[in-house]
């Protein structure tokens, strides 16, 4: 199994985090954002999306999105389960999850940075106040959903790491 990946990616990191909760090696391939190492061709072929994170299983099959590669590895690796066991609980982890990785991360990635530079001009103070807007969105809805609720344990859901912890 190998996986693609890049220090300061948030996503990645998600993966990194599955990963090591499962014990389930992986060859970590660097692919330096930085250097725009993504756009590349060898792994554009991978992955046309030219972003990370990805996961070539065994059989060659590529995996991409670090949502859908943890739910992947979850029903691959069942133990530790990533999800609550019941209906409702699954439910609100994937909620959670999503908070942050589809609404909060999209918009502060290197991309979303890249288009406020070079095709709004926008100088580095205001992008900054837009990913702190955007942050601080994110993180007050993501509290009010765990602040006082009886399904909130030592992590965001129980007491045992969730998808929801390893996105947030």
């Amino acid at each position: 199994m190998q996986f693609f990946s890049f220090w300061r990616s948030l996503a990645s990191f998600r993966v990194r985090i599955a990963l090591n909760l499962k014990g389930v090696p992986a060859e970590i391939v660097f692919v330096d954002l930085d250097a725009d190492a993504h756009r590349a061709d060898a792994y554009r072929k991978i992955n046309p999306q030219m972003a990370l994170p990805a996961l070539v299983i065994d059989d060659g099959t590529v995996l991409f999105q670090s949502l859908a590669i943890i739910d992947y590895l979850d029903e691959t690796y069942p133990d530790p389960p990533l999800l609550p066991a019941d209906a409702l609980g699954r439910a609100r982890v994937r909620g959670l999850a999503l908070m942050v990785a589809c609404e909060g991360h999209p918009l502060i990635t290197p991309r979303v940075r890249r288009y406020l530079d070079r095709e709004l001009d926008l100088r580095d103070s205001q992008q900054n106040a837009w990913r702190r807007h955007w942050t601080v969105e994110t993180l007050a809805a993501l509290e009010g959903h765990l602040a006082g609720r009886k399904a909130t344990g030592l992590f965001c859901h129980g007491d045992a790491p969730t998808i929801a912890d390893i996105c947030l």
